[in-house]
Protein backbone atom coordinates (compact mmCIF):
# COMPACT_ATOMS: atom_id res chain seq x y z
CA UNK A 1 0.00 0.00 0.00
CA UNK A 2 2.73 2.28 0.93
CA UNK A 3 4.55 1.75 -2.37
CA UNK A 4 1.40 2.60 -4.28
CA UNK A 5 0.88 5.98 -2.01
CA UNK A 6 4.64 6.26 -2.90
CA UNK A 7 3.56 5.84 -7.06
CA UNK A 8 0.74 8.13 -6.71
CA UNK A 9 2.97 10.78 -5.17
CA UNK A 10 6.08 10.36 -7.84
CA UNK A 11 3.09 10.80 -10.74
CA UNK A 12 1.58 13.90 -8.98
CA UNK A 13 -1.71 12.50 -7.97
CA UNK A 14 -2.94 14.13 -4.73
CA UNK A 15 -5.04 12.98 -2.08
CA UNK A 16 -7.82 14.93 -0.88
CA UNK A 17 -9.92 13.85 1.82
CA UNK A 18 -13.67 13.66 0.87
CA UNK A 19 -15.83 16.66 2.54
CA UNK A 20 -19.20 15.60 4.85
CA UNK A 21 -21.58 16.56 1.73
CA UNK A 22 -19.13 13.72 -0.77
CA UNK A 23 -19.84 11.46 1.57
CA UNK A 24 -23.49 11.73 2.13
CA UNK A 25 -23.86 11.88 -1.44
CA UNK A 26 -21.51 8.97 -2.30
CA UNK A 27 -24.12 7.06 0.79
CA UNK A 28 -27.08 8.11 -1.19
CA UNK A 29 -25.94 6.89 -4.46
CA UNK A 30 -24.57 3.62 -2.44
CA UNK A 31 -28.42 3.15 -1.28
CA UNK A 32 -30.06 4.09 -4.56
CA UNK A 33 -27.81 1.35 -6.51
CA UNK A 34 -28.30 -0.90 -3.48
CA UNK A 35 -32.72 -0.10 -4.11
CA UNK A 36 -31.90 -0.76 -7.60
CA UNK A 37 -30.42 -4.71 -7.42
CA UNK A 38 -32.95 -6.12 -4.74
CA UNK A 39 -35.96 -4.58 -7.24
CA UNK A 40 -34.22 -6.07 -9.94
CA UNK A 41 -33.11 -9.08 -8.28
CA UNK A 42 -37.39 -9.38 -7.25
CA UNK A 43 -38.38 -9.14 -10.39
CA UNK A 44 -35.88 -11.53 -11.91
CA UNK A 45 -36.87 -14.48 -9.27
CA UNK A 46 -40.65 -13.22 -9.94
CA UNK A 47 -39.90 -13.99 -14.00
CA UNK A 48 -38.24 -17.09 -12.93
CA UNK A 49 -41.09 -19.07 -11.59
CA UNK A 50 -42.93 -17.82 -14.33
CA UNK A 51 -40.30 -19.35 -17.31
CA UNK A 52 -39.87 -22.92 -17.51
CA UNK A 53 -38.08 -23.31 -20.86
CA UNK A 54 -34.67 -23.79 -20.56
CA UNK A 55 -34.19 -20.82 -23.65
CA UNK A 56 -36.24 -18.64 -22.34
CA UNK A 57 -34.67 -18.74 -18.50
CA UNK A 58 -31.37 -18.38 -20.26
CA UNK A 59 -32.59 -15.09 -21.55
CA UNK A 60 -33.93 -13.90 -18.05
CA UNK A 61 -30.53 -14.73 -16.71
CA UNK A 62 -28.45 -13.29 -19.33
CA UNK A 63 -30.56 -10.07 -18.81
CA UNK A 64 -30.40 -9.89 -15.40
CA UNK A 65 -26.49 -9.90 -15.60
CA UNK A 66 -26.17 -7.30 -17.73
CA UNK A 67 -29.06 -5.19 -15.77
CA UNK A 68 -26.94 -6.13 -12.88
CA UNK A 69 -23.33 -4.66 -14.82
CA UNK A 70 -25.38 -1.65 -15.72
CA UNK A 71 -26.48 -0.50 -12.21
CA UNK A 72 -23.14 -1.23 -10.35
CA UNK A 73 -21.51 0.81 -13.77
CA UNK A 74 -24.02 3.49 -12.89
CA UNK A 75 -23.28 3.93 -9.67
CA UNK A 76 -19.17 3.61 -9.80
CA UNK A 77 -19.58 6.46 -12.28
CA UNK A 78 -21.91 8.57 -9.63
CA UNK A 79 -19.29 7.75 -6.86
CA UNK A 80 -16.66 8.79 -9.20
CA UNK A 81 -18.23 12.08 -9.85
CA UNK A 82 -18.89 13.03 -6.53
CA UNK A 83 -15.23 11.61 -5.84
CA UNK A 84 -13.82 14.76 -8.21
CA UNK A 85 -16.29 17.08 -7.12
CA UNK A 86 -18.39 17.09 -10.25
CA UNK A 87 -21.99 16.24 -8.58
Amino acid sequence: MERLKAADREAGVEEVPLTDAQKASIAEARAVASARLAEREILFRDALRKVHDPAEREKAEEEYRIDRSRIEADRDRAIDRIRRGEG
